[in-house]
């Protein structure tokens, strides 16, 4: 008897996440980068701080799903509601709320990628011989560094720090714990901006996020970023020595 079995593919909706990502994050590109700007904070300022301390409960709520809504469909503003955490919450609770937030949001990606065509992508890469495979076991060799570089050096794009480890097939817990923990320092710089907004726009002046870039704040991540790699280093000396 021959074998009638056939792989499966996988379902057309495990890919319906996904594509509703990409389309509103294209839609909104167009739509809502002259909403959410530093602007609009500005214009509405005091009625947001007048809801805060009106329902308090309420405006974290809100601002939760607007953070997590912003990175979970990557429109533009992200940014701009980190700093609006700091600006209503001040610098320890606004920081929580926006980790927590990105972090939803990230994890939202993760799985929309990885219940569609990161399951596909990873088996193809998985039955695969050669330099792909080479580099998704290496990836997974050096995980947990990996994610904590792709999250601490401040030119790799969230999106792509979302998408790209769902698309080889990275563990989720490791994913999980490398977003919470590798975006605190960048949170904590936004929020930390956010503080003093208020007096800037007193001053008519826009938030300067150029700070990201000072010695005293790029120096401490940059470090980070070499503690996180050194474990890749060790693993590449002694490989060369077993050679």
């Amino acid at each position: 008897m021959k074998d009638t079995t056939r792989p499966r593919k996988p379902a057309l909706w495990r890919h319906l996440p996904l594509a509703a990502i990409l389309i509103v994050a294209l839609a909104g590109s167009f739509l809502l980068g002259d909403h959410l700007s530093f602007d609009t904070l500005q214009t509405h300022r005091e009625a947001l701080l007048g809801f805060r301390d009106a329902n308090f409960a309420g405006i974290v709520a809100l601002f939760l799903g607007a953070y997590i809504l912003i990175v979970a469909f990557s429109l533009p503003g992200a940014a701009v509601a980190s700093v609006t955490g700091g600006f209503l919450f001040g610098l320890w609770l606004g920081t929580t709320l926006n980790v927590l937030a990105a972090s939803i949001g990230a994890i939202a990606i993760f799985w929309a990628a990885r219940l569609g065509l990161g399951r596909v992508l990873s088996a193809r890469i998985e039955t695969s011989d050669g330099t792909l495979k080479n580099i998704k076991n290496g990836l997974h060799n050096n995980e947990i560094s990996v994610l904590f570089l792709m999250r601490l050096v401040p030119v790799v794009p969230f999106f792509v720090a979302n998408l790209l480890p769902a698309l080889v097939g990275v563990r989720f817990v490791n994913f999980a714990l490398t977003t919470v923990l590798g975006i605190i320092p960048g949170a904590l710089v936004f929020t930390w901006i956010g503080v003093g907004i208020g007096e800037v726009f007193d001053r008519g002046e826009r938030p300067d996020l150029s700070l990201l870039w000072e010695p005293q704040v790029i120096g401490p991540i940059l470090g980070l970023c070499a503690l996180a790699a050194l474990p890749i280093l060790i693993k590449a000396i002694r490989g060369r020595k077993d050679i």
